[in-house]
């Protein structure tokens, strides 16, 4: 691992996590699928190596989403709880929707668990929101987890991007990969559809959770990113979700005007008009004067690119535009 040190501050929370029995993590059914099974034993098998190389204990950066609750899964039962240590970081940006996602994950496989907490808002390369800001993002990650890693003996830290991650442009992996990080996924070569049935497979309750990305990834890019920018974002997002009910969206901040967008075949859901009204106080009390939908649904924007991939070894051949990825 690349360690590099971090002249700032990380405050660090310890979560207690409820005692959850080893069976309740077993398989739902009896008649597991070979498939499950083979990609599963690759992925424990991988830890386990890992562990017989360098008698590393491992630390797993937790977001909450499906992926890395697989990592942690696979890690505990690969190497036992003592030797496993989720870390989930609360920088600001984060909705508090998916920090309370990543403390329940930890409960349910009863894993150890850090939520370290510092401000991304403070660091000047994120905020002017240019190309650049997710690498500068999971940069300073990389940083308080390396810290993290350092004073409590964990040589090996790993994440949760998976083998689809590889078809998109993502800088942010690329900062993880430069300090260390490594992708026990991706070296497995699992894909996302893969992943969401070993969640499923192995009852873990984010195996449908949607994809999500920061707070900051719905403001359009070069407009400075701002805490109230994030805050209203946040709470009309909570709002679409409370009266719709709908699984996924974005609220993007134009200014004046929001966008909102929902999946394409939960569009249906917005066109209430007594819903609608609900809306356009609330939606106006955070500052927007224009509320729009998109009839497109929401769209995982971000630029395709092209990576050569090693084990060890991870940077772009060619980049093409970029927008946000979330």
């Amino acid at each position: 691992m690349k360690l590099k040190f971090n002249s700032s501050t990380t405050t660090t929370t310890t979560t207690t996590t409820t005692t959850t029995k080893d069976k309740d993590r077993e398989p739902k059914t009896n008649n597991a699928s070979n498939k499950n099974n083979e990609k599963y034993d690759m992925l424990i098998e991988w830890f386990q190596k890992k562990f017989k190389d360098s008698n590393n204990k491992i630390l797993i950066a937790l977001s909450g989403g499906v992926d890395s609750a697989v990592v942690a899964l696979a890690a505990k039962n690969a190497l036992g709880k003592q030797n496993v240590l989720a870390v989930t970081a609360n920088y600001q940006t984060l909705s508090n929707e998916e920090l309370n996602t990543a403390i329940r994950v930890a409960n349910e496989l009863d894993i150890n668990h850090k939520i370290i907490e510092y401000n991304e808002l403070e660091n000047p390369d994120f905020i002017k929101n240019d190309e650049t800001r997710c690498f500068h993002c999971r940069n300073e990650l990389a940083d308080h987890l390396i810290e993290i890693a350092i004073k409590e003996n964990f040589k090996l830290i790993v994440d949760g991007s998976n083998s689809d991650d590889l078809n998109d442009y993502r800088p942010g992996m690329q900062a993880l990969h430069k300090k260390g990080v490594k992708s026990p996924l991706i070296e497995t070569s699992l894909n996302k559809k893969e992943i969401r049935s070993l969640a499923e497979f192995y009852k873990l309750s984010v195996y449908d959770k949607p994809s999500n990305a920061c707070l900051a990834s719905r403001i359009s890019k070069n407009i400075k990113i701002t805490s109230p920018k994030l805050k209203r974002i946040e709470n009309c997002e909570l709002l679409i979700k409370d009266i719709f009910k709908v699984k996924q969206v974005r609220v993007r901040d134009h200014g004046d005007l929001a966008r909102i967008e929902v999946e394409k075949e939960e569009i249906i859901k917005l066109f209430d008009l007594e819903k609608l009204e609900q809306i356009e106080i609330p939606f106006k009390n955070q500052g927007f004067k224009h509320i729009t939908i998109d009839i497109e649904g929401y769209k995982k924007s971000g630029s395709q690119f092209i990576l050569n991939h090693t084990a060890d070894n991870l940077f772009i051949q060619k980049k093409t535009k970029y927008d946000d990825n979330s």
